[in-house]
């Protein structure tokens, strides 16, 4: 699967909330000033080629939709990422997460928890 960039990212954004969408639509959910509309069309037809959106034509109307799912898309360059800077280790990822300064007690407890709970469902699943 091809990275894509923060333009392409963006509109993907959009696609994926609105699950079904016409052009107009998506140029719609962009802030003011808005891009021009011929810039989401070629965005859009990129993302067309690379395999991220599909689309429905009905006359002269493409109704866009997603290829991908916004989970699978995340999973891989979660994946990258981790492949990229921590040579593959979730552990490595999880010490440099944890590590970080930004993260509050409440929010670790939380990660623990899920941990947890992953590892309760894991093991259940082998007994």
């Amino acid at each position: 699967m091809k990275e894509l960039t923060k333009a392409h990212e963006q509109v993907m954004q959009y696609v994926w909330e609105l699950e079904k969408a016409f052009l107009k639509d998506i140029v719609d959910q962009f802030p003011e000033p808005k891009p021009a509309y011929t810039t989401v069309s070629t965005v859009v037809r990129v993302l067309v080629r690379k395999g991220f959106l599909k689309f429905n034509t009905y006359g002269k109307v493409r109704e866009y939709y997603p290829a991908i799912t916004k989970e699978a898309y995340v999973k891989k360059q979660f994946k990258n990422v981790i492949g990229d800077f921590f040579s593959g280790s979730t552990s490595k990822f999880a010490r440099f997460f944890t590590e970080s300064e930004d993260m509050n007690l409440t929010e670790l407890e939380e990660m623990k928890n899920l941990i947890e709970e992953k590892i309760k469902n894991l093991k259940d699943q082998n007994d």
